[in-house]
């Protein structure tokens, strides 16, 4: 007796159920018109016959229109006492049906149980309404008047609980959909945090192997000993390329949970080797602090470290020019990096390191030219982007009107303690101590 809800075809099941139905309401109230008013048996009158017929003839579209079904079960019904038929439970089974499925079926609680009060109120007041009313006809009164209502409760319940099926089986689904989601969002975030990882770690160190190779190649034949000095930086170069990209590819392929790493993620403790490495594949870089250096978390360690690398390995790959400045200002709550070049973005070699000082080398003459001119852009500058928004920070990067590149990004700083504060509690605790060590003299 459920509600389909349509006007289109309906399963062959259901039909067979609704036959089942309406054959059974149809005996029922045969069975009703069987007895009669002064407590004896008789065949089914003709009235009988037409009361059950037409009253389950209404079973059929209880569905599509059950308000209709049931004002028209309860107006058969009320009309058995004026045909003179016993108006019993039996007899007014479709109207107890429609009750059911109206209940079943209503927008709303408050018109199903109007509606059901309502026909159980008409039969049981058709009862007095035709004939003598007398102490028997009291009880078949509540009797008839208490099966719509126990219909319509039962309808009620059944609403209910298909309600809270449906709401269970919607939230399992959209927390399905959720978890599907979450997955797919967080397997895009690891992929672009693993591509960020192999570009910074990969970038880096080939283009200062493809630096030492230009600088080998351009002083083959006039300084073989410059020559031999820059293979050998050039081979360990990729030594420690091929090393990262071991430990990353190895990383990558364990399945479950790995233990720490032995060597911490590099920071901003690292900034002079990371210097030293550029300058030995030709490229100056100046370093300028202001303010009072305070240690970083390690996601925003991390993240300086690799907007710094990645904006000295852009000015090597494409700035032009041999010489580069880094400038790390602290304030308050937030440390500013900036790095900037003088370069006017065309690739040449680089500069040839000579000793102590270094002096810039000619251009090479070989096709890496026009190769790194007509490359597309890469993710260097989205890498340090996300890097960047991922710990609250801002960065910022484009041509200056001077000439150059700039890259500036400000990153946030954790809260600076109070060194008043911190003296102050110092003192009171030797105080403390203090004070418990005479009290333990004292005898």
């Amino acid at each position: 007796m459920t509600n389909t809800g349509g006007g289109g075809p309906r399963p062959r099941t259901s039909w067979w159920r609704e036959g089942a139905i309406t054959a059974l309401a149809f005996a029922l109230c045969l069975l009703g018109g069987v007895l009669q008013v002064d407590d004896t048996l008789s065949p089914p009158s003709v009235s009988a016959y037409v009361i059950a017929v037409v009253s389950c003839a209404v079973l059929p579209v209880r569905h599509r229109a059950p308000l209709a079904a049931l004002a028209a079960t309860t107006a058969v019904g009320v009309l058995v006492p004026p045909l003179g038929l016993l108006l019993t439970p039996l007899i007014v089974t479709p109207a107890v049906i429609t009750a059911y499925s109206y209940s079943l079926a209503a927008r709303t609680e408050r018109r199903a149980a109007s509606a059901v009060v309502f026909t159980s109120a008409a039969l049981a007041a058709a009862i007095p309404a035709f004939g003598d009313f007398s102490w028997k006809d009291a009880s078949r009164m509540g009797v008839v008047a208490a099966f719509p209502l126990v219909a319509g409760v039962l309808g009620h319940s059944v609403r209910n609980r298909r309600a809270y099926l449906e709401a269970v089986e919607e939230r399992a689904r959209r927390a399905e959909q959720n978890r599907d989601s979450e997955a797919r969002r967080r397997v895009a975030e690891e992929r672009v945090r693993i591509a960020r990882e192999l570009h910074d770690l990969v970038a880096h160190q080939i283009t200062l192997a493809n630096a030492q190779a230009t600088v080998a190649a351009h002083l083959f034949d006039t300084r073989p000993e410059q020559t031999r000095t820059s293979l050998k930086e050039l081979v360990e170069t990729t030594s420690h390329a091929l090393d990262e990209l071991r430990a990353t590819v190895g990383l990558l392929r364990q399945s479950g949970d790995t233990a720490a790493p032995a060597e911490p993620a590099p920071g901003l403790s690292r900034l002079p080797t990371l210097l030293e490495s550029f300058r030995r594949a030709g490229l100056e870089v100046s370093v300028h602090q202001e303010g009072t250096v305070r240690p970083l978390p390690p996601g925003v360690d991390l993240t300086a470290y690799r907007i710094v690398q990645e904006a000295l390995t852009n000015v090597t790959k494409h700035a032009g020019t041999g010489s580069a400045r880094v400038r790390l200002v602290w304030t308050g709550d937030r440390v500013t990096i900036t790095v900037v070049d003088n370069g006017g973005g065309t690739r040449t070699a680089p500069a040839v390191s000579t000793g102590p000082t270094a002096s810039t080398g000619p251009t090479a003459s070989t096709g890496l030219t026009a190769s790194a001119a007509d490359r597309s852009p890469g993710y260097g500058l989205i890498g340090m982007r996300e890097r960047a928004t991922a710990v609250g920070g801002h960065l910022s990067a484009g041509r200056r009107p001077e000439g150059g590149f700039l890259v500036s990004a400000q990153l946030p700083l954790p809260p600076a303690q109070d060194p008043t504060r911190d003296r102050d509690r110092a003192t009171t605790t030797e105080e403390g101590q203090m004070t418990d060590g005479e009290a333990g003299d004292t005898p």
